[in-house]
């Protein structure tokens, strides 16, 4: 229920009173359906008109998680032009304190109505049952109602945790690629096959369920010969060697390597074990890399395509080349590949020969910023883009894939050129897709650096700017040719029109490039 604040102690509004100019703030998540914008808007127009507002601007974060201000374009925007006085209003309404945001810190929901109040501009909360007067009493309010919004993001987060766990324990997959030799099947409420799904697809039932089954038998055979080879004494170098020289590629269609023969070594999917957690990044706070006591996992969920006694006997391959070595060697094996390519990661451990993998380094020395510590090796810059790198490389086949499919259900036809992947469309335009890490500076402002194809030059770019953290989208821009008159562009949060302009929250514009309307002929 939401008290009519306006008529207490007799007060009415004047019909002849001057009104004040004011803005909107609405955000949605997906917590509750009373918190859809329609219904914020609905209130707030009320609390408008009963207490002399004239609503000026609106401002609204549509589908938006409420525990960062990073990515609420919206909210940026209103904060941007009241600090820099572009604010055409006297006071910011409001649904409710929680709309501002579920943050960790109650400070930082403070911090937003603050920078508001030192520009002279008032936030009024129309759903709360309370006047934000500046007392003590709102103020306590406040505070207690900015920890309660914080809470209910920590309490629903352990609950997902814990019902994501609880899918694994039974036995079906949450979310990544599905791996060589194997593919994501999908599964009524009854356990009942429905389909094979392809990449870039999801389910879009809600009792619909995720399993791993065997892939197509060439590559359930390529997968047994890996570890048939490296338990005869091939080492995971010679094995891809092999495997390139048959011009058999792997799963995102390229060429194998050391790193890659060896992840197919050590995953337990193939065995048909259903392991999940071993990083998490709750809140949006920070990823971690879970110690293997906390991981979920249900061992045989699925129908593995490598006998358990195979994949054991590789695993103690793996083990013993580490375990002969003492802890001075490994790191004397470590310096050198320093030495010899400059830097350090992973991907680079593992491509490494006669080298132990960079999963025994972490298991040794307990992580492999430790290790890397421990062989002098502190570069000026963050080194994890190397890592942040293979990850988007990995993600693109992916996001490329849900970009022709969009562009195929809006009614276009795409054609794909394997070697550069560059999209024709409609055969009238061509595009090409870029995914864009992003740089977070000491003070936290975001950068992105994007480098256009010169050599292709397609008629529009996607650029897909990742958030940070670089685990998802941060939004989209569709570059055309024509206005892009540099090969680099260093693009920050806002960058004005000249460029935002071409900014989009998702790709329903581009998809809409591609779709056709039939005409009848008038006689």
């Amino acid at each position: 229920m939401v008290i009519d604040w306006s008529q207490k102690n007799g007060d009415t509004t004047s019909s002849d009173r001057p009104k004040v100019p004011a803005a909107t703030y609405v955000r949605m998540s997906t917590d509750h359906q009373k918190y859809s914008t329609d219904n914020q808007i609905a209130v707030i127009h009320r609390y408008a008109e009963n207490n002399g507002f004239e609503i000026t601007q609106s401002y609204a974060d549509e589908g938006k998680s409420g525990l960062r201000l990073v990515g609420r374009d919206a909210l940026q925007s209103l904060l941007s032009d009241v600090e820099e006085g572009r604010a055409n209003y006297r006071a910011i309404l409001v649904y409710d304190v929680s709309r501002w945001g579920r943050f960790q810190d109650p400070d930082e929901a403070a911090e937003i109505e603050l920078r508001c109040k030192r520009q002279g501009i008032l936030v009024h909360y129309c759903a709360e049952q309370f006047e934000n007067d500046g007392s003590i009493g709102s103020s306590i309010i406040k505070t207690v109602k900015r920890a309660m919004a914080g809470e209910y993001s920590r309490e629903l987060s352990v609950k997902v945790f814990n019902g994501q766990a609880n899918l694994i324990r039974l036995g079906y997959r949450q979310g990544g690629a599905p791996g060589f030799g194997l593919r994501r099947q999908l599964i009524d409420q009854n356990g009942n096959p429905k389909r094979e799904l392809t990449r870039g697809e999801h389910k879009s039932i809600a009792t619909d369920r995720v399993i791993l089954v065997s892939g197509p038998e060439e590559e359930v055979r390529v997968v047994t010969r890996i570890y048939d080879l490296f338990n005869k004494g091939r080492n995971e170098a010679e094995i891809a060697a092999a495997l390139n020289a048959e011009g058999i590629l792997t799963d995102w269609g390229r060429p194998w390597s050391r790193g890659t023969v060896h992840q197919v070594l050590i995953n337990e999917k193939y065995v048909g074990n259903n392991v999940w957690g071993r990083t998490s990044f709750k809140l949006k706070q920070t990823h971690v890399r879970n110690p293997e006591g906390e991981w979920v996992r249900a061992d045989g969920a699925f129908t593995g395509i490598v006998p358990i006694e195979i994949f054991e006997r590789a695993g103690e391959i793996i083990a013993a080349r580490a375990e002969r070595l003492s802890d001075d060697a490994m790191l004397e094996k470590l310096a050198k590949v320093l030495e010899k390519q400059g830097y350090l990661s992973g991907l680079v451990i593992d491509e490494m020969e006669d080298c132990p993998s960079s999963s025994s380094y972490s298991h040794r020395f307990g992580s492999l910023l430790r290790a890397y510590a421990l062989v002098g090796f502190v570069p000026d810059h963050d080194y994890r883009y190397l890592e942040i790198n293979r990850a988007l490389r990995r993600m693109y086949p992916d996001l490329l894939a849900g970009v022709i499919q969009g562009l195929q259900s809006s009614g276009g036809a795409v054609s794909q050129d394997l070697e550069t992947d560059l999209l024709t469309i409609n055969r009238e335009f061509t595009a090409s897709v870029v995914i864009v890490r992003c740089l977070q500076t000491p003070a936290g402002s975001l950068r992105w650096k994007v480098r256009l194809d010169t050599v292709l030059k397609p008629d529009v770019t996607v650029v897909v700017r990742m958030g940070p953290g670089n685990t998802e989208p941060h939004d989209y821009y569709l570059l055309p040719l024509l206005d892009m008159h540099q090969a680099v562009l260093r693009l920050c949060e806002f960058n004005g029109l000249s460029f935002d302009a071409y900014r989009c929250d998702s790709l329903s514009r581009f998809y809409a490039m591609a779709a056709r309307r039939s005409f009848t002929e008038m006689v």
